[in-house]
């Protein structure tokens, strides 16, 4: 027997396991599947967003099973395994994923999936509860202050007045955007403050009677 034989032989040997029994499998999906809801309900507890997916969280719950019973049947045989290869090789996903914790919860996802399926329970509890109280601890612990953005319309304010105001009333800001109209100018000012009572009565001094203050975290405003 030659040198490739050999490695054939090998290969095929390495998934002459025994068909899959019914008890494995439905451990395997029972697993998934109390995993799934927990991943399910932590994405919805934890991911305090003005926009919420449902449809994206529900796709998380289901993703791991897929995935689980896929690496069940690659583990089979040797054909089933080179046939998904080829076939997942031709798949191509067109939806762009733009917040990177939602490319997070994807990949636990499949993690759930392929740890499930290859019977490593523990490994897939373990990362579970790590992965669930750093998300915790991240969403609840704020460092630093907090970011807005501050909308006004200035009849006849100088704009060396509203700096004067902003760096009273706030730690840091930038302006953004400078509308001008024959009525006056529009700013947009990202600002960062503790305080938002001493920024509205500053404002309200100057003559500003009209303004937002609008909190905001990442791309998501609050």
């Amino acid at each position: 027997m030659n040198l490739i034989e050999q490695t054939i032989h090998d290969i095929s040997a390495g998934y002459s396991n025994p068909a899959l029994t019914a008890s494995s499998v439905i451990s395997v999906l029972a697993m998934v599947l109390v995993l799934s809801l927990l991943e399910y309900a932590v994405y919805r507890l934890v991911s305090h967003r003005a926009f919420y997916s449902k449809s994206f969280n529900i796709s998380l719950a289901i993703l791991p099973f897929f995935i689980a019973t896929i690496i069940l049947s690659l583990q089979s045989n040797l054909v089933i395994t080179l046939g998904t290869i080829g076939a997942l090789a031709i798949i191509r996903f067109r939806t762009a994923i733009k917040n990177p914790v939602d490319m997070l919860y994807l990949l636990w996802s499949i993690h759930i999936g392929i740890t499930c399926g290859c019977q490593l329970y523990g490994l897939a509890v373990s990362t579970f509860v790590i992965v669930t109280v750093l998300l915790v601890i991240f969403e609840k612990v704020n460092l630093g202050r907090k970011p807005y953005v501050l909308v006004f319309h200035a009849d006849d304010i100088s704009e060396k007045k509203v700096k004067d105001i902003l760096t009273g009333a706030t730690k840091s800001y930038k302006i953004k955007s400078r509308n001008f109209t024959p009525k006056g100018c529009d700013y947009v000012i990202d600002i960062s403050l503790d305080d938002t009572e001493a920024l509205s009565a500053a404002m309200r001094e100057s003559g500003v009677t009209k303004f937002s203050i609008i909190e905001y975290d990442s791309d998501d405003l609050l």
